[in-house]
C-alpha cells in the first residue's frame, strides 16, 4: 500500500486515488495550485510526455529530431524530447507533434507499451481482444498488438466497466495515473495494489451476449409393461438391463431427443426401490424380487439420461393394479391388492383400483410424492388410463362406494362423481408436486378426442364419459404443466384429423400450458402410415408453436430401436438434426443462472480447448455452446453439467449455463482466432 502527504480535494472518493497517491509519492505527478488534481480532466500530448519522462528513467532508444511546433521555449520541450528519445511517443507527418492535442486512450496505451517493451514487442499469449472488451471493434489496427501486451501485463485499468475500453475516447489524468502506476508494478518499480478496475485476465469477466434457439420438447415413451421397450425381457441380468438402457439412451442422443417418459409403475408395482410397493415382475420375473446384483433402475436411468442432457419424466399408472392376472406372477405385499383387496376389482383380464376410495387416492398420491422427493426426476407423467377402458356389457363395480357417497348426502350423478374423483387426484398432485419440488413438471397424456363433436367433425371414444377423464378441465384450471393429447390418427382422417384435433386442444388452453403432441409409431407399415406422415405431423406441430404446440412425444421407443421403416435413420438425418433444449415454463418461476465462470481458451497442440469452472451448483443441469454465423447464433452443442472443457475451432462462440428448469444464462462471449 502507498500513501501521500498531499491531499487533493477532488480525489478522496475517486476510483484512481490509490494510483494518483502512488505517483505523487514518487514525484511523478503533482496537482494544481488550488490543491486539486482534476482526475477527470483530459490529458494533452505534452502533459502525457511530462508524466512518462519522469516515471520511466530508461535508456534512450533513438536520437531526437526536433518538432517544428515544439519550440525550445515550450514549457514541455525537455519532457517531449526525453519521452521521444526513450521511445514513448512519436510525432505526426510534416514533423509535427501537436502538443496541445488531447491524447486518446488507445494512443496513451500504445505509447506506454512502445516505451516499456519496445515497438517490436510481441504478445506472450493468444489473447483475443473481443473476449475482454465489448468495444474491441473500435480499437484501431495500429493499436491492437500494443493493447494486447498492455492487457496481459495488467497495465490496463478500466473504470467504471472492465469490459469497455473506449479506445477512441480521450485519456483522463486519472486513467494515465493508473496505467503509469501499473506499468511501474510490471517493471517491479512499485508494489502491487488492489483495485477492482485492474484488468486481470484470470478474474475479469468476459463480454456477454444474449443468445437463444428454437426450443422443442422431443420425447419418447419407454414402456416397461409386457417388456415392450425396456427391459426387453424379465430374465435379464443387471448388466444386460443396464446395457439395454444405455443403448436406448445413446440412440436417443444420436437423434437429438431431450426427454424420456419412463414407465416406472405399470400396475401398483415399482421399477425402483420403494418401501410402499413391490418390485415389478417386468424387471425380474417375480414381483417383489429386486435386481441381482442389486441396483436401482430409476437412479441409473436418471444419471445416464442427464449425462446425455435428456430429461426423465416418471410415468406412473394411477389406478391399474395388474394386467392379465391369470397369466402373470401373483401380486405380493405391499401391493394394494394384497394389503387392501377390498379396494381392487377384476376388470376383464386385469385388476383395477377403485378411484372413489380414499385409501386408493392417498396411496397413489403418496407413491408419487415419494418418487418426487427421493429422485432427481424432471417430471411426473400419467397416460390415458383413469377409470378403465370400457368392456361391452359390463359396469365398473363401484356401486357400493357410490351408494355410500349418496347416502351421506352426495348430489352428483355417477358420471360426475367419477370425474370428480379423478379431478381431485389431479389437482392434489399438481399442488403437491409444486410444493415439494417446483422444478418437477406434471403432465398427462389424455385420449386424443376430448368428446365426440369437440371439434364438431370429430368422432370416436368419449373419454369424458367412459374413462371419466376431464382433460379440458385440467388444462383450463392449470393443474398440469403440459398435456400430451394422443393424436394417433392420420392427417387425412376426416373424423379424427390430426391438425383439426390439435387446433382444438390449442384453443382450449387459457392458462397457456404447453402442448406436446402424442404421436403413434406403432402403426408404421410403409403404406398409409409411413415416415413422411410422421414428419408431416411434426411439421404441423411446429407451425403451431406460436399457440404453444411446443413438441412431440412418440409411442414408443420400440420403433426407434427396431428402426422400423428407417424411422431412426430419418430422425437422425432429417427430423432432429440440431440439438435443442426443452421449452421453459414461465409459471415455474425459474431464475436465470449465473454465466459460466473463469472461461479461458488453452492451446493444446493444434487444438483450441475452451475451458471453464464447474461451480458444483445443483441448479446447473447443462451448458449450451453457440457459434456465430454471420449475424445469427446457432446452438451447436449441449454439454452435461460435469463437462468443463470442449475442443473448438476458430470462430466466435457463446457459452451459457442451463438450470434444471431449462433456463439459460446470458452467454459468455469467446472469439478464437
Amino acid at each position: 500500500m502507498v500513501s501521500s502527504n498531499i491531499q487533493f480535494s477532488d480525489t478522496q472518493n475517486h476510483w484512481a486515488k490509490i494510483f494518483i497517491d502512488g505517483l505523487v509519492e514518487r514525484a511523478v505527478i503533482s496537482g494544481f495550485p488550488d490543491r486539486t488534481f482534476r482526475p477527470n480532466s483530459n490529458l494533452t500530448r505534452a502533459e502525457f510526455a511530462a508524466i512518462v519522462s519522469k516515471a520511466f528513467p530508461v535508456p534512450d532508444k533513438r536520437p531526437y529530431i526536433p518538432f517544428i511546433d515544439v519550440p525550445a521555449t515550450h514549457w514541455a520541450a525537455a519532457a517531449i524530447q526525453t519521452a521521444y528519445k526513450r521511445g514513448f511517443i512519436s510525432g505526426y507527418p510534416d514533423n509535427l507533434f501537436k502538443p496541445e492535442n488531447r491524447i486518446t486512450r488507445a494512443e496513451a496505451l500504445v505509447a506506454l507499451v512502445s516505451g516499456i517493451f519496445g515497438s517490436n514487442a510481441q504478445p506472450t499469449t493468444n489473447l483475443v481482444l473481443s473476449n475482454i472488451y465489448q468495444d474491441s471493434t473500435e480499437i484501431p489496427n495500429y493499436a491492437k498488438k500494443a493493447i494486447v501486451i498492455a492487457t496481459q501485463s495488467e497495465i490496463v485499468v478500466n473504470s467504471p466497466n472492465l469490459n469497455l475500453l473506449n479506445p477512441a475516447g480521450n485519456a483522463t489524468r486519472g486513467d494515465v495515473a493508473a496505467w503509469v502506476y501499473q506499468a511501474l508494478v510490471h517493471l517491479k518499480k512499485a508494489p502491487a495494489i488492489y483495485n477492482q478496475y485492474i484488468i486481470v485476465l484470470s478474474k475479469v469477466p468476459r463480454p456477454q451476449v444474449y443468445v437463444n434457439h428454437q426450443r422443442e420438447f422431443r420425447g419418447v415413451w419407454i414402456t416397461s409393461v409386457w417388456n415392450i421397450d425396456w427391459p426387453l425381457s424379465n430374465k435379464l441380468s443387471t448388466e444386460q438391463q443396464k446395457a439395454e438402457l444405455l443403448k436406448i439412451l445413446d440412440r436417443l442422443q444420436e437423434m437429438n431427443f431431450n426427454a424420456i417418459i419412463l414407465q416406472i409403475r405399470a400396475a401398483g408395482d415399482a421399477l425402483y426401490a420403494s418401501q410402499l410397493e413391490p418390485w415389478s415382475a417386468w424387471l425380474t420375473g417375480t414381483q417383489g424380487k429386486p435386481p441381482e446384483p442389486y441396483y436401482d433402475p430409476l437412479t441409473f436411468a436418471i444419471a445416464e439420461s442427464h449425462k446425455r442432457n435428456i430429461e426423465v419424466h416418471a410415468w406412473l399408472n394411477p389406478y391399474r393394479a395388474k394386467v392379465s392376472y391369470t397369466q402373470t406372477p401373483p401380486n405380493v405385499s405391499p401391493h394394494i391388492s394384497v394389503t387392501n383387496p377390498e379396494c381392487v376389482y377384476p376388470w376383464g383380464d386385469d385388476l383395477w383400483m377403485d378411484p372413489g376410495i380414499d385409501l386408493v387416492v392417498d396411496k397413489t398420491y403418496n407413491v408419487i410424492l415419494d418418487v418426487v422427493k427421493r429422485y432427481d426426476i424432471d417430471g411426473v407423467h400419467f397416460d390415458d388410463y383413469f377409470y378403465p377402458y370400457p368392456i361391452a356389457g359390463k359396469e365398473f363395480p363401484d356401486s357400493k362406494i357410490y351408494n355410500s357417497y349418496v347416502s351421506r348426502g352426495g348430489k352428483m350423478n355417477l358420471g360426475d362423481w367419477r370425474r370428480e374423483n379423478v379431478n381431485k387426484l389431479v389437482k392434489r398432485l399438481g399442488e403437491g408436486i409444486r410444493a415439494a419440488k417446483p422444478n418437477v413438471k406434471f403432465g398427462i397424456s389424455p385420449f386424443g378426442i376430448y368428446r365426440p363433436g369437440q371439434p364438431p367433425q370429430s368422432r370416436g371414444l368419449d373419454a369424458y364419459e367412459t374413462l371419466y377423464a376431464d382433460a379440458k378441465k385440467w388444462l383450463v384450471s392449470g393443474w398440469v404443466d403440459y398435456l400430451n393429447p394422443q393424436l394417433y390418427w392420420r392427417i387425412d382422417q376426416t373424423a379424427q384429423s390430426y391438425p383439426v384435433l390439435l387446433k382444438w386442444w390449442l384453443e382450449n388452453n387459457p392458462q397457456n400450458r404447453h402442448i406436446y403432441v402424442g404421436n403413434n409409431l406403432g402403426k408404421l407399415d410403409g403404406q398409409k402410415w409411413n415416415v413422411e406422415e410422421i414428419n408431416n405431423q411434426i411439421e404441423i406441430t411446429r407451425n403451431s408453436k406460436q399457440n404453444l404446440a411446443l413438441g412431440n412425444v412418440f409411442f414408443s421407443m420400440k420403433a426407434f430401436s427396431d428402426n422400423r421403416q428407417k424411422i431412426y435413420d430419418n430422425f437422425k438425418s432429417n427430423t432432429y438434426t440440431q440439438p435443442a433444449l426443452v421449452p421453459v415454463m414461465p409459471w415455474q418461476n425459474g431464475t436465470r443462472p449465473a454465466p459460466p465462470a473463469s472461461v479461458v481458451v488453452q492451446k493444446i497442440g493444434n487444438s483450441n480447448i475452451l475451458q471453464w469452472k464447474n461451480p458444483a451448483d445443483k441448479n446447473i443441469r447443462s451448458w449450451t455452446l453457440y457459434q456465430k454465423n454471420g449475424d445469427s447464433w446457432k446452438l451447436i452443442k449441449i454439454l452435461n453439467a460435469d463437462t468443463v472443457e470442449v475442443a473448438v475451432g476458430t470462430g466466435i462462440y457463446a457459452l451459457c449455463a442451463v438450470s434444471i428448469m431449462a433456463v439459460e444464462s446470458v452467454g459468455v462471449f469467446i472469439e478464437i482466432g
